[in-house]
């Protein structure tokens, strides 16, 4: 019988799945029996582009992150009513993940970054793993830590987490000094291909191309009212209502994220594992926004300006779009050798050996 692995990938954005996806492709490219089973909120189709492997699909969320505003802005008491609601129950809650687990019956859970899950796996007797740039415990404990009604909260979040046979502590990510068993893992990014995208969009050669990217959280940067720079234009998310023709949506190009990333000459962002990584790694100049008291923004940040070519800006910046020179004294600073992605294959090959593990365990009983 082939190892079946369960993995929860969260919905908080975009950035958990581009972390999940190279370890899992590279996963399975090694396993090719693999039974893969996907719990996500993020749609199916997302998954698709960057899973290239087969996997059953299970729609449903069982960690939310943070309640967001927008990409840059937390929702403090939306989130910590949320979490409350979320622990009211909590035995409960985990014994309907141990069910759901149970009747599964993978030989590993795998978790990017949800702690529901490894509580239900223990429950369970399954063998289980978490991974991430951050886990929910600590910045719980950033947020809401002198709250009086937080502290078994959180002790039911660290419980869970060191449940887990092992956290992968993707590099860059905080200390996570909570967690005994973690395990440091190397940068993980999906590499893309150059594509000739002046040609595809009808600009000249002399163009610059600056790609809009967010993380999936749907910012109004009032980009309609941005000035117009000549020999420079922008990709942004088809969401937006704008007509301009130095603004492309970049979603009709049916290309793939990282396609894009190494095809422009800059992108523009906040603070987050999966784009800074893969900015760095396919060798992308970085403008990016700090977001509102984000904890795990300082490690990536210091990760970025050694590994690339990054330039911080100020939200008048942004909301005005007055980022011609910004952006040309972006260009002009001298390129850090490009980080090589070798967490993904490091990854999977600590997840292939809990699977045998697993597997001569399930043997033997």
């Amino acid at each position: 019988m082939p190892p079946h692995l369960f993995v929860d990938i969260s919905s908080h954005g975009l950035g958990h799945l581009a972390q999940a996806a190279p370890i899992l492709n590279e996963l399975v490219s090694r396993l090719p029996q693999l039974r893969l089973t996907v719990r996500s909120g993020l749609p199916l189709a997302k998954l698709r582009e960057r899973l290239h492997c087969r996997f059953t699909y299970l729609e449903g969320c069982s960690d939310f992150g943070y309640v967001m505003h927008d990409a840059i802005r937390i929702d403090h008491a939306a989130t910590a009513l949320a979490y409350r609601e979320q622990h009211a129950d909590w035995a409960q809650s985990v014994a309907a993940e141990a069910a759901l687990l149970a009747a599964l019956a993978p030989d590993l859970v795998l978790t990017d970054a949800a702690y529901l899950p490894l509580a239900g796996a223990a429950q369970a007797g399954i063998a289980s793993l978490s991974m991430c740039s951050l886990n929910w415990a600590d910045l719980f404990a950033h947020f809401f830590g002198n709250e009086a009604w937080a502290a078994p909260i959180h002790q039911q979040m660290l419980a869970a987490y060191r449940s887990a046979e092992c956290f992968l502590r993707l590099t860059p990510a905080m200390a996570m000094e909570a967690l005994p068993r973690r395990r440091a893992i190397a940068p993980v990014a999906a590499l893309g291909r150059r594509i000739a995208l002046r040609e595809r969009l009808g600009y000249a050669a002399a163009d610059k191309i600056v790609l809009v990217a967010f993380g999936g959280f749907d910012t109004d940067l009032s980009a309609g009212h941005w000035p117009r720079s000549a020999g420079l234009r922008w990709l942004i998310p088809q969401s937006w209502p704008i007509a301009r023709d130095d603004m492309s949506a970049f979603e009709p190009l049916g290309l793939p994220f990282t396609d894009l990333l190494r095809s422009v000459d800059a992108v523009l962002t906040k603070p987050g594992y999966g784009t800074f990584t893969e900015a760095a790694c396919n060798g992308t100049p970085v403008l990016y926004l700090r977001r509102d008291d984000w904890p795990e923004q300082d490690c990536l940040i210091d990760w970025l300006k050694l590994n690339a070519r990054c330039v911080k800006i100020g939200k008048d910046e942004l909301t005005s779009g007055q980022l011609q020179e910004t952006l040309a004294a972006l260009w002009q600073r001298s390129s850090p050798p490009v980080p090589q992605a070798n967490g993904a294959a490091e990854a999977a090959a600590l997840i292939s050996n809990y699977l045998e593990r697993a597997d001569r365990r399930r043997l033997s009983a």
